[in-house]
């Protein structure tokens, strides 16, 4: 029986690269994104307008699916962005909006799947998460949290689900070339308070981002496979990373904060000086 699989945030990046890969596969794929008209189509991909911080659009989405298909194996919690900026600068509905897209968004996303895959007895919900669950640096504190809170709730999740066939599992993304880090200072920019002392800060953080996607090789279609990966694996793993070095850093940041702090910090200061240099 051929698969069905929903993802969210389908319009770019890992969301468009991953409805292309399962499509490719043979599976029956459902794109979700507020630009609609980005989702790739085809004969196998099915473009919805959906916006993961609206609940009736929630509805809409599942219902859908539903309406023409007789489940859904696979739901990919992919919808997020980077609401940048500085705790003491950056407004708590920003914050709030952050939040609403990269956690509560999902959340909603698995309610309205639990009881189609409990039904079936077989399901996964594969939440993207990123290595920023685990690793922080200044300016993303929210970020952070929202990916720290999807990775705790995502394992409580599936230890309720796991008893009927269906599991909840995470990716975590390193750094991928996109468009991620370009939008996410964007949005740090926009939330300095005019004569901010976090202005230095910004361009700092700015600039290290630029040098990392200056050496990322991983791209939008190496992470597609890790989705799909997660969606196929026989005996699924906990958590999925694409690259050997996403999940050393992870290691690293929990096995040794004080020093990852250390490293950071002494990150941030050469990139002033180089700066000041210029």
């Amino acid at each position: 029986m051929t698969k069905v699989v929903a993802i969210t945030g389908a319009s770019n990046g890992m969301g468009f690269a991953a409805a292309e890969l399962f499509a490719k596969k043979g599976w029956i794929v459902y794109g979700g994104a507020r630009r609609v008209e980005k989702i790739p189509v085809s004969e196998n991909i099915h473009a919805l307008k959906l916006d993961v911080t609206d609940h009736d659009s929630n509805v809409a989405f599942i219902k859908q699916i539903m309406a023409t298909e007789q489940g859904i194996d696979v739901l990919i919690n992919n919808a997020g962005y980077g609401e940048y900026g500085p705790v003491e600068d950056t407004p708590l509905d920003n914050a709030r909006k952050q939040f609403e897209t990269n956690f509560f968004g999902a959340a909603d996303l698995a309610q309205l799947v639990l009881p189609i895959m409990r039904a079936q007895k077989s399901g996964r919900i594969i939440n993207i998460s990123s290595i920023g669950g685990d690793v922080y640096m200044p300016l993303g504190a929210y970020y952070h949290a929202t990916k720290a809170a999807l990775q705790q709730w995502s394992d409580s999740l599936d230890i309720e689900i796991a008893p009927f066939g269906v599991r909840s599992l995470i990716i975590q993304p390193g750094g991928t070339q996109s468009a991620w880090s370009e939008i996410a200072m964007g949005n740090a920019k926009k939330n300095l308070k005019e004569n901010s002392v976090y202005a230095v800060m910004v361009n700092n953080v700015a600039a290290l981002l630029t040098a990392n996607e200056n050496m990322i090789g991983s791209t939008s279609e190496d992470l597609a496979k890790v989705f799909y990966k997660a969606a196929t694996d026989s005996t699924p793993k906990r958590r999925y990373f694409n690259a050997f070095s996403d999940r050393a850093m992870v290691w690293f940041a929990r096995s040794y904060p004080r020093v990852f702090k250390k490293v950071f910090i002494w990150t941030l200061h050469f990139f002033e000086k180089r700066a000041e240099n210029k």
